[in-house]
């Protein structure tokens, strides 16, 4: 199980930006947890010191990137190689990544459309307020979602799903992440179970993430079916979803 990184929710708490339930949460792990006890004293020592010293801390800065500078300026004169070397790498480079493109041609096609079109889904503010209220850990797995820790929100939105297997826009969430994190399986199990459900209001975006998901895994024929169901049906991923499929056939 990966280790939460406390650093987002340090500043946090000696910012005063944490909400009840979080701050109540996060001095409860200060509790148990001596180290993490240890690197809060140790920021805010360090925050007075910085108050204190601001003067100095920033000529150190400034004298280290100097130093830094001189020595690269010297590297960069005692290697620096004769024209023509330089110009036979760059041709042997190129002929490299021509070869790759050749043999991956239609694979890297297909992803360069799904990664210039993809936008990470943005859970809806009213469905967001309602479940940050009634659930400490949803409210923990949007945090650690929001700040792109996708494998830590995929293991607290998975324990929001245990305990209530109904809630489809955790089990959404949980896919997401997932994916996020290029858990592939995992998340076309959440996406197949909302699928299934076939009673929430979020089909529509799991269909959309489970093309996503074939053609991540490079099942070509699951994805173009389900690419061609979504473009067909006009709704909000039909135009991508054209586009997607340009490249795939």
């Amino acid at each position: 199980m990966k280790t939460i990184d406390f650093s987002h929710f340090i500043e946090k708490y000696l910012s005063g930006e944490m909400g009840e339930d979080e701050k109540k949460w996060f001095e409860k792990e200060l509790e148990g947890n001596i180290n993490l006890r240890s690197e809060v004293n140790l920021r805010k020592k360090t925050d007075q010191i910085l108050k204190d010293q601001n003067i100095v801390s920033l000529r150190n800065k400034l004298s280290a990137i100097e130093k830094k500078r001189r020595e690269v300026n010297i590297e960069v004169k005692n290697t620096r190689k004769p024209v023509y070397i330089r110009y036979a790498a760059v041709i042997a480079a190129l002929a490299v990544i021509g070869s790759v493109m050749l043999f991956t041609g239609n694979k890297s096609g297909s992803d360069e459309v799904v990664s210039r079109l993809y936008k990470s889904y943005e859970p809806p503010t009213s469905q967001r307020s309602g479940q940050i209220a009634e659930n400490a850990d949803f409210t923990l797995a949007l945090e650690f979602y929001n700040t792109n820790d996708f494998a830590n929100a995929a293991l607290f939105f998975s324990k929001v799903v245990e305990s209530n297997p109904k809630d489809m826009h955790s089990v959404l969430l949980n896919g997401v992440s997932n994916f996020e994190d290029q858990k592939f399986p995992e998340a076309k199990l959440s996406f197949t179970t909302v699928i299934d459900d076939n009673n929430n209001l979020f089909i529509e975006t799991a269909r959309w993430y489970l093309a996503l998901c074939y053609v991540k895994t490079d099942d070509t024929d699951k994805a173009i079916g389900q690419l061609t169901e979504i473009r067909d049906e006009g709704g909000i991923y039909s135009k991508d979803a054209r586009k997607i499929l340009r490249k795939l056939k």
